[in-house]
């Protein structure tokens, strides 16, 4: 019983270390640059045994959570990303260890690529989950958070798994690399700017 009880707390302390946390390190994006970073809740569903929240309350969880993973990328391509959050289920109190609901989000994914003019992305549905901290995972996050902290991370989790989506699919097609016509028009400039530079004539 001791060991079980043991691997049980180890467990736990993991899962509370691996909680997602709004400034993570940046992945990979290459040339990518958000110009809009909408989000839409208007006519989202609020799922039968869910806590009750409108869903107006989640429109600025997910747009600060999205600006702070997505708006620190500069590169040189722009990109618009939109989010639509569909449905969720905001854990209630219940039956610790025994009945120990989770608090779940479904949104849509949209990513539109504003030089070619056309979706990268286009209404990729996404599950997310509510991360597993100690307290919550004895408890439940019904117990454990208010109904503003299911939103708020569950919108981090939303943004944290955009993110996580732009950098694989980067990563795998290269959908964020300097293009060639971008790449020849810096080469350009750098080839006019050295043109311009003029060289004082010696004194004899």
């Amino acid at each position: 019983m001791y060991r079980l009880l043991t691997a049980v707390m180890a467990f736990l302390v993991l899962a509370a270390c691996e909680a997602t946390q709004l400034n993570e390190p940046p992945e990979q994006l290459g040339e990518f640059k958000a110009r809009v970073l909408h989000v839409y809740t208007e006519k989202a569903l609020q799922w039968p045994l869910s806590r009750k929240a409108d869903p107006s309350e989640w429109n600025k969880p997910m747009e600060d959570a999205l600006r702070a993973r997505l708006a620190r990328y500069d590169g040189r391509q722009e990109y618009d990303v939109a989010v639509t959050l569909e449905g969720f289920l905001l854990a209630t109190p219940g039956i610790p260890v025994v009945v120990n609901p989770k608090s779940v989000a479904v949104v849509n994914v949209f990513v539109y690529d504003v030089a070619k003019k056309e979706f990268l992305v286009k209404k990729k549905q996404m599950q997310i989950f509510e991360d597993t901290t100690g307290e919550s995972a004895i408890l439940g996050s019904g117990y454990s958070r208010t109904k503003e902290e299911q939103i708020a991370g569950l919108s981090l989790r939303i943004a944290d798994a955009i993110e996580e989506l732009l950098a694989e699919e980067h990563r795998e097609k290269g959908w964020f690399d300097l293009r060639a016509g971008d790449s020849l028009e810096v080469e350009s400039t750098a080839v006019e700017d050295a043109d311009s530079t003029t060289t004082a004539p010696v004194s004899e």
